[in-house]
């Protein structure tokens, strides 16, 4: 990314994202091309780059991701503990 995107904004994909939000908006700007990582884009490779999530985003999806199965096994073992403490019970 150039060093002058840098300054702006630490999530690589903000300006993308910013350009493309005020272009559905004002008519007077117009995407045609891009760069990013010392490639040129096409106006679909700038839309597409401006629909990737921040990495706030996508490090929170991972983090769940990797979480399901440790909540689920613990539900589970929370179920089973219930179910024998009922039977101890009765």
């Amino acid at each position: 990314m150039p060093k002058c995107l840098q300054s702006i904004s630490a999530d690589a994909v903000a300006p993308a994202r910013v350009l493309n939000d005020f272009a559905k908006t004002n008519d007077k700007l117009v995407l045609r091309a891009g760069s990013y990582g010392g490639k040129v884009l096409d106006k679909a490779g700038v839309q597409a780059l401006a629909s990737v999530p921040s990495r706030e985003v996508l490090l929170a999806q991972l983090l769940g991701v990797m979480q399901a199965p440790i909540s689920g096994f613990a539900r589970v073992i929370a179920a089973v503990a219930e179910k024998k403490g009922e039977t101890a019970a009765a």
